[in-house]
Order: structure tokens, then sequence, then C-alpha cells
């Protein structure tokens, strides 16, 4: 780690007065470090990154900032991502963090784009996040966000015929379950492990970025399990910038994505097939 923020151009080893482990990674290891002048500064790391993906995160970082707060990039190399030092969520309820952080979701959601996609491929995980323009939402969310999936070993492993059958009828049928809208710019991993503060103010980290439905971001603070956002989020979000009608049965659907990554990086994993049995069962044939 020392010789990272060496080669990074932070600091120097002797620079370094206390190192701790932060917890939230799933695929990084992830350090908050105190430099011997007092300041404080994160430190990404992976032991094989693929190549780019933590300038993509950084250039996904630098994005969002033109909404909302993020954590400043200090330095991203191949094996590295240096940030400025914020401090987690809240553990409870905090309706006015959480009123705030609704808000700002809908903020970011303000900036619309033209098409569907980004100008690059990026990550989410260690696997590739396809990003290739397309100009119908429904077909990029099907062939970049749910189908792309099916060819991961270990999805392959995991899904039966049958269930996979499932899933391409479900994107099929996807201008019938998911209403037509606008793309606008999305922070692609919107959990609540990836929210921030910054003196109590609501800030964002670990994008995967591009132009899309505003509703898939909100699936992810809906639907991640215990970490889903309290109503005040939604609330407030839905304030800012309505919902539309039928919203809530939509993330199912709409989470797919997030269940399908989850596999593809850790196998069958019990939660994310149980939820994808349930979201498909309506597509499986008799």
């Amino acid at each position: 780690m020392h010789e990272l923020l060496g080669a990074a151009g932070i600091a120097e080893p002797a620079e370094v007065a206390e190192v701790g482990a932060l917890a939230g990674g799933a695929v990084s290891s992830v350090w908050r470090v105190r430099l011997t002048d007092g300041s404080r500064l994160v430190l990404k790391t992976t032991a094989a990154p693929p190549d780019g993906m933590f300038t993509a995160e950084a250039a996904g970082l630098t994005a969002l900032s033109r909404r909302v707060r993020t954590p400043a990039v200090l330095s991203a190399g191949p094996r590295w991502l240096v940030l400025e030092a914020l401090d987690p969520c809240p553990a409870g309820p905090a309706p006015g963090f959480w009123a705030a952080a609704g808000r700002a979701a809908a903020a970011l959601h303000g900036l619309g784009g033209q098409r569907f996609g980004w100008p690059s491929d990026g990550w989410l995980g260690l696997l590739p996040q396809r990003n290739a323009w397309s100009d119908d939402g429904h077909e990029f969310f099907a062939a970049r966000r749910i189908l792309r999936y099916l060819g991961e070993p270990k999805v392959e492993a995991a899904l039966e015929p049958a269930a996979r059958r499932a899933l391409e009828r479900l994107c099929e049928r996807l201008p019938e379950l998911i209403p037509a809208s606008p793309p606008v710019l999305t922070h692609g991993d919107l959990w609540r492990g990836n929210t921030l503060s910054a003196d109590d103010e609501p800030a964002f980290a670990d994008p995967a970025v591009c132009w899309m439905w505003a509703e898939t971001d909100i699936s992810m603070m809906y639907c991640t399990a215990q970490f889903a956002a309290p109503a005040t989020f939604f609330d407030a979000y839905h304030e800012a910038r309505p919902l539309a009608a039928g919203w809530r049965e939509r993330m199912p659907v709409l989470h797919l994505r997030e269940q399908l990554s989850m596999v593809a990086h850790f196998g069958p994993e019990p939660g994310s097939l149980a939820g994808i049995a349930e979201t498909i069962r309506p597509f499986r044939t008799r």
C-alpha cells in the first residue's frame, strides 16, 4: 500500500501515520489513510484490476460532480484510486440526511442525454459494463444490462436453460413492463453503501455511469436487501422529481441487472438467485 501511494505521487512511506481498512468493498480493498501532516485520504486497490478500471471510475466521479457531491479524485492509476476521505452515511434512519440524498439523486437525474449509453464501456465490479450507444432504452437495457450476463461463466453454471429462456422472454416484453422514459445521467451503482457523508450532506462514490432510465438507479436504493434506503429518500425524490405510477412494481425487473452481476462475480449466491427466480417466474412456460 505504501508503494502505491508513492507511485501515485501522494506520499512517501515515512509520511504515512496510520492505515485502517474500510468495510464495503466487494471487489476492491479500501483503506483510510492518515498522513503525518494530519490530512486524510482513501485508497482503493485491487490485486489484478482490469485495464482502465480505476481511471473509468475517476471519470465517472467527474461526470457525477456536475450535479452531486462526490469525493475529489486525488490520483487514478492502473492499480489504485486515491480519493478525498469522506464519512460513511449515517447508520440510523437520519431522515434529514436521506431526504437530502433523495433530492440530490433527483437533481442528478435532471441532467438529460440524447441517447442511451456512454462514450466508452465501463466497469461494474470487475466485469465490463457494456455502454454502446442506442436510441432505444428497452433494447439497451435488454442487451447491455440483462442478456450480456448470460454468457458469463458463473451465470451459465447457475441458471438452467429454462431460466435463461425466461429472462429472454422477459426482455422481449420489456416495452410492456417498463414505460418509455428519456435517458438521464445515472450513477449506475446507487446503493446505500456507495452513499457517503460530506459535512452531514450526501455524497456519492463508486459509480458505473451511463445515460439511462432514472428508475434503474432508484431500483438499487429500493431493492438492495437490508441496505435499502429509508422511505424518506423516496419521498424526497418523488417530491422533487415525481416517479411514474407503478414504480414500486417495476423495481424487481430493473434490479435484475444487479442480481445477475452478483451471480457473475460470486457464483450461485442464494439471495440473488432467489430474486431472479421470483422475477422471471411469470415468464416461464408451463
